[in-house]
């Protein structure tokens, strides 16, 4: 009977220790789920940053060989040249030192996230005196900036704007069948704390050939650009975007292109508090 008693105590004992083991069984269990899980999504969120970082290093670059194009390099020089054995050596004098002073620009900002809106307006502005160094009876240009953009303090991504006004320029205003009074406008403002750059042209819709060199690059210059403003939209929350609309005149026929880049706005300051 002495014996039965201290079985069924042992059982009772062992019965009443099973609800504790199995309860720290699974909370070993799921201590080492949640850090596997802890581990998995630290790693996926690395290799998820990692590849956005190439894929931006990837886009910076390409784009810088958008701008230091050969074509372009060598069609401003042959014009300079043209200025220098022909007509003016201060007009020569005068373009060799602003594609001189592109290249620097271009060489010191395409490896940066965010550069001055000034520093990138006057990049741009090169550019177009530099195109119309060839082509100034076809096309005259106007730059806006709204009262309330404080281009000094106001950032944006280098290398945005550009590939839609050389877009602009070559893909319309030289199709025109006219070869005189192509407009091209460039207005930048503000909209509560959005800012939003619009480049707008009057040329036609005659599409260059898909084969020819200068299509192909313009395509690619364009997506590298509307890429480069994704990856910094995701990455910085700048709600961007782009869109294109065709202009009509009052008698609803075709008369022109604008393309809207839209962004939330963000100054040094901000960038640096975040």
């Amino acid at each position: 009977m002495q014996t039965l008693s201290v079985l069924q105590h042992y059982d009772m004992s062992s019965a009443g220790d099973w609800p504790y083991w199995l309860f720290f069984l699974l909370s070993v269990a799921l201590i080492c789920y949640f850090f596997f899980r802890r581990e998995q999504r630290i790693k996926l969120a690395t290799t998820k940053e990692i590849n956005r970082q190439q894929s931006m290093v990837n886009l910076e670059l390409h784009a810088f060989q958008a701008q230091m194009d050969p074509h372009f390099i060598f069609n401003s020089l042959n014009a300079i040249h043209h200025y220098i054995l022909t007509t003016s050596t201060d007009m020569a004098s005068l373009y060799l030192t602003r594609f001189s002073k592109l290249m620097r620009l271009m060489i010191a900002n395409f490896n940066k996230e965010w550069i001055s809106l000034e520093d990138d307006l006057e990049a741009l502005e090169l550019y177009i005196q530099l195109e119309q160094l060839r082509f100034e009876p076809q096309f005259a240009y106007r730059l806006h900036l709204s009262p309330d953009v404080i281009q000094q303090s106001t950032l944006v991504p280098p290398l945005i704007i550009q590939p839609y006004v050389q877009q602009a320029i070559w893909h319309r205003i030289l199709q025109r069948p006219q070869k005189t009074g192509g407009q091209l406008e460039i207005f930048i403002g503000r909209d509560q704390d959005g800012l939003y750059i619009q480049v707008t042209d009057n040329g036609t819709r005659n599409e260059l050939p898909p084969t020819s060199y200068t299509a192909a690059q313009l395509s690619r210059n364009v997506a590298i650009a509307a890429e480069r403003l994704h990856i910094m939209s995701e990455k910085y929350h700048m709600q961007a975007s782009i869109a294109e609309q065709d202009l009509f005149d009052e008698t609803a026929r075709a008369n022109g292109n604008r393309v809207t880049i839209k962004m939330r706005h963000i100054t040094s300051r901000q960038l640096l508090a975040g």
